[in-house]
């Protein structure tokens, strides 16, 4: 959440980055909540007013002996009474229609960040790894997994419908070695806290996260109970430390941690509906940071929090590239935002495994994470961050892929193969 200070004394500059944001609909708020925060302030001072009153009226009642002007004043009392809790009542009113309509306002960008309108202006940052070379025709995933018998789309299907899919023998056991060498490196080598979380969550979290109320309709919920499942670890992993004021010493703070994501994912006739790139259920090792409040400290950490998840496309052996989101393809919450994006040789085509952001105080300030920078210090809204640490099974898919070889088999990255007991291939059975 923006802090209403900024909307009050630089509204032009809000509006204009709710216009490189492209975000019509945060822009047509901005003039409202500027008249709300304006009437709340007015009406604060007058019932801070009428409240003063009552406890000087209150007070000259007790004091007064003569039973006529004693009534006189208590009539006096009761009519402030009235008009006091109208006004309170008002107020109440008014606060909530702000904190409504701040609900839907996006993180600002960073400065730096570049303007435009869609992902057509995103900037490639660089790009690491030959892609790889074949002297045959690479097949896709969709093809390759089927022959392998490593992936069945028609069971998967058969059980929960379109989109979703059944990972099987090597395959199965090729997604579970990710998961695990990806927790470990983070871990061992990147300083990282593993964090297992519920998979579902209350209401209160997503707010919390900027996930409610804008993307309400991509979650899934339990229609009975105030269960949601969580869309990313982000959720559950930045709620730790939710209405929390951190003592001196406690940041920064590393967590990474692996879930099941859910989402309801809207998708459009074309490549993305073939295989698994797209599904409403899957499997991600998610980043998270919480870290001191200035902007300085928030972009070295967002330069580490991508490292590491470049790290692992380094590791595996993926030829990846790094791209910076312009304003018109950032995230709500995201104040900077860098993606990386891996080689799938048989596709042809780039896959986003990672976006790394840096949100500043806005998660911070729905959450309510403060922290103390010294003994005694006043408390001050924290930083967050967090990135794919990676996503499957787009890494699954890159694998596939890249490591094809011209019988069918898959040869497995070095760094997998402890995690797969030693194998060196996954092949079609004789």
């Amino acid at each position: 959440m923006l802090d209403i200070t900024i909307i009050r004394e630089q509204p032009e500059r809000v509006r204009q980055a709710m216009r490189d944001l492209n975000d019509p609909d945060a822009l047509a708020r901005i003039d409202l909540i500027v008249e709300l925060d304006e009437r709340r302030r007015t009406l604060t001072g007058a019932v801070d007013d009428m409240r003063g009153e009552k406890n000087r009226v209150s007070k000259r009642i007790g004091e007064t002996r003569d039973v006529t002007e004693r009534q006189t004043k208590i009539d006096q009392m009761k009519s402030l009474n009235a008009r006091l809790e109208k006004a309170e009542a008002e107020l109440k009113e008014i606060e909530a229609g702000l904190d409504e309509q701040m609900l839907w306002i996006p993180n600002l960008p960073a400065d730096g960040v570049p303007v435009g309108p869609d992902d057509t202006h995103n900037v490639v940052l660089r790009e690491e790894g030959p892609k790889p070379a074949f002297d045959f025709e690479p097949q896709p995933h969709w093809d390759l997994g089927p022959k392998l018998d490593i992936i069945d789309f028609e069971r998967g299907t058969k059980l929960s419908g379109s989109r979703f899919y059944v990972l099987k023998g090597l395959g199965a056991r090729l997604q579970r070695a990710l998961i695990a060498f990806m927790l470990d490196v983070h871990i061992h080598e990147h300083g990282y806290t593993e964090v297992y979380p519920p998979f579902m969550v209350r209401e209160v979290n997503l707010y919390a996260t900027g996930n409610l109320p804008k993307f309400g309709e991509n979650l899934y919920r339990d229609i009975e109970e105030d269960y949601w499942w969580v869309p990313t670890a982000e959720v559950p992993v930045t709620n730790l430390h939710r209405d929390e004021i951190l003592e001196p010493g406690t940041l920064p703070l590393y967590y990474v941690a692996y879930t099941p994501c859910f989402r309801r994912e809207k998708m459009s006739a074309g490549r993305d509906v073939r295989g698994i790139k797209r599904g409403h259920q899957f499997d991600k090792v998610e980043m998270v940071k919480i870290v001191e409040g200035d902007p300085e400290v928030s972009e070295r950490e967002l330069q580490s929090l991508t490292e590491a998840a470049a790290d692992i496309c380094r590791k595996l052996g993926l030829p990846f590239r790094v791209v910076q989101m312009c304003t018109g393809d950032l995230s709500f919450v995201a104040a900077k935002k860098l993606d990386i994006e891996i080689w799938a040789a048989g596709s042809q085509e780039w896959l986003e495994v990672s976006s790394c952001s840096a949100f500043h105080d806005f998660q911070a300030r729905r959450a309510g994470i403060r922290y103390r920078p010294e003994a005694g210090a006043k408390v001050r809204y924290a930083h967050t961050l967090n990135g794919s640490g990676l996503a499957l099974p787009r890494v699954l898919i890159a694998i596939l892929e890249n490591y094809q070889q011209a019988d069918g088999s898959i040869v497995i990255p070095e760094a997998l193969r402890p995690y797969m007991g030693g194998l060196e291939r996954i092949a079609a059975s004789e």
